[in-house]
């Protein structure tokens, strides 16, 4: 087959270049190249049959492209959509290979559909299943229209017109398009122990799955003049929740480096407290009320029980056990090492956590998320906790390995849990001690700002006896800990935007030492967008807009971000898509368009 049917060189890939489907149980990414090269498979966070984007194409891969070298490769998501269409010309006709994940109704199912636009191209096919990341070698037998593989609990069914055989422990096919053709591909995955499941239509999944995309979409609220990227964004974090549960996770994406050959590479395809808390604020702000609810009727089974044992992160089913191991078959994406699953970080302390869930609820509430006894009961719960222990060390919203600090940040997403419940108390009659939960939010706040202050700089800093910045102070006003035009704020802002920036966008903190870890990591594209939402807020509108311009530009041609930005280099860095990136995105818009309409945003 011809080069062009196969993944690219694993030098040469780029995490731009990936594009995503999902079904709201598990997703796949996509190359440029017509390669889905990462694909978990029944979940988000289940073992990869598809792992090529993390090694070789040994590692597993469905290519289906032109024999013939291409000429050029368009794609787009239809509008409102994750149904995927990627056009490729050569020098006899041009192709679209639709792709999608059908909303799960049943099995998980891969729909790839080949149609003709122009001309006639000769096509080609390679699947390579390797189950357990890479690892295992299914047996495969053909079928009248496909093939079946198995390997231990897993089992695949391809289904398709196309002839297909085995050649060198893979299958492969070839076959004629011209214009008007429609060539149908389904692959659907299935525990071994049961039947295989019947062939899907693949051409009415295509008009069934852009009919449910649609109806989800046009129900979110005017984005304004940025509507279309808010638009794109929460439809990339609508395909990031795992609908069984409501739990979402950071991305769907393990190991993705943070520096390219280093060793920072994490899984994400878990449920922080913190990304989810701020992906329902994003999902709440634009209307989305049904993804809120669903995640509180998650959060209250991930978290019974002692508040003592709240955790950062769980599993999509609110799983406590997440521990991390090293997959040393995987030579990682671009030579980055190790490859990991599960995450350690689930048994840190990270005391802001609390105050990102207080503040969800809160906003729910505020935009109509129907009341619940139990939800209320459990925020008491977890401030009483709270009040015993802010006072304590952690390893803060960055999830440092180093020691615990006093984290300025932590101690003011503490104030932040207190405050919003006296408002909760105040504004809407839920039982409780306004009074009381006032006062220690005042003690909080007073001790912030004589610790957590650095009078010489004149900025606050990253944790008490520190004259380091970190870019979680760019929180300050925008979660109304001081209004953006105290003088303390102010000059914190303009600091960050001076000195924890690489090419006008922001680093997170300054990595030598601090957080225990060797290499260093792009910048946080998150942070760029509060350092947008700061800006606003403090009067600089036009720096503000020019700035999220230009995080617009950063995103791929299928409008997708990943965790963070090389600017010298010009690529994309860390997990991807990254529910983190998309939230801030949608929160800027919001922040600008509600500027210039009435002056605030809160």
């Amino acid at each position: 087959m011809g080069i062009d049917t196969e993944p690219s060189d694993a030098a040469e890939r780029r995490i731009e270049d990936y594009a995503l489907i999902s079904d709201g149980h598990t997703a796949a990414l996509v190359t440029r190249t017509g390669a889905i090269e990462w694909l978990c498979l029944p979940r988000f966070d289940s073992g990869a049959c598809f792992a090529a984007m993390l090694g070789t194409e040994e590692h597993g891969h469905w290519t289906i492209a032109p024999e013939a070298t291409v000429r050029e490769v368009t794609r787009r998501y239809r509008p409102g959509t994750l149904v995927l269409e990627t056009e490729m010309t050569t020098d006899t006709g041009c192709v679209r290979i639709v792709d999608l994940m059908p909303h799960r109704h049943g099995h998980p199912t891969v729909v790839r559909v080949v149609e003709g636009i122009d001309g006639a191209v000769e096509m080609g096919t390679v699947l390579r299943l390797r189950f357990d990341y890479g690892r295992s070698v299914p047996w495969v037998r053909g079928t009248d229209d496909g093939i079946r593989a198995v390997a231990g609990p897993d089992a695949v069914v391809l289904h398709t017109p196309v002839p297909l055989h085995g050649e060198n422990m893979h299958t492969e096919g070839t076959f004629r398009v011209e214009a008007g053709d429609r060539v149908p591909f389904s692959l659907t995955w299935y525990h071994a122990t049961e039947d295989p499941p019947a062939a899907c239509d693949a051409l009415e999944q295509i008009d069934r799955s852009t009919a449910e995309w649609l109806e989800w979409s046009r129900r979110i609220t005017d984005g304004g003049r940025w509507h279309d990227d808010v638009v794109s964004s929460l439809v990339t974090l609508k395909a990031l929740i795992y609908e069984p549960s409501g739990a979402i996770v950071a991305a769907p994406t393990t190991s993705l480096p943070e520096e390219l050959g280093g060793s920072r590479n994490w899984d994400y395809r878990y449920s922080w407290l913190r990304d989810t808390s701020l992906t329902l604020q994003a999902l709440t702000s634009s209307g989305c009320l049904a993804e809120a609810t669903a995640w509180r009727s998650w959060l209250l089974r991930a978290i019974a029980g002692d508040p003592s044992q709240l955790q950062i992160m769980y599993g999509l089913d609110g799983e406590r056990r997440l521990p991390e191991m090293e997959i040393d078959w995987l030579p990682g994406f671009a030579g980055s090492r190790p490859v990991r699953i599960g995450n350690d970080a689930a048994g840190q302390l990270q005391l802001d956590v609390y105050g990102e869930v207080m503040d969800a609820l809160h906003q729910a509430r505020e935009v109509g998320m129907e009341p619940d006894a139990d939800a209320w009961a459990l925020q008491l719960a977890l401030v009483g906790y709270l009040e015993e222990h802010w006072r304590e060390p952690d390893e803060g919203i960055w999830e440092m390995r180093g020691p615990r600090r006093h984290f300025t940040h932590s101690k003011v997403m503490a104030w932040v849990a207190f405050d919003r419940a006296a408002r909760a108390v105040e504004a809407h009659g839920l039982d409780g001690d306004a009074d009381h939960l006032r006062a220690v939010a005042d003690e909080i706040h007073d001790h912030v700002c004589r610790t957590g202050f650095d009078e010489e700089r004149g900025t606050f800093v990253q944790y008490e006896g520190s004259t380091e910045l970190d870019a979680s102070l760019l929180l300050l006003p925008l979660v109304g800990f001081l209004p953006a035009d105290d003088p303390r704020v102010a000059a914190t802002v303009h600091a960050i935007a001076q000195d924890l920036t690489r090419d006008g966008l922001v680093l997170r903190y300054r990595t030598d030492g601090v957080d225990g870890l060797e290499g260093d990591e792009g910048t946080f594209l998150l942070c760029s967008f509060w350092l947008v939402e700061t800006l606003a807020l403090l009067g600089e509108r036009d720096r503000a807009i020019e700035l999220f311009e230009r995080l617009l530009d950063l995103r791929n041609d299928v409008g997708l971000l990943s965790e963070e930005y090389d600017p010298a280099a010009g690529r994309m860095l860390g997990n991807f898509p990254q529910a983190f990136s998309h939230i801030g995105l949608v929160h800027a818009a919001l922040r600008l368009e509600a500027r210039s309409a009435d002056g605030d945003a809160r």
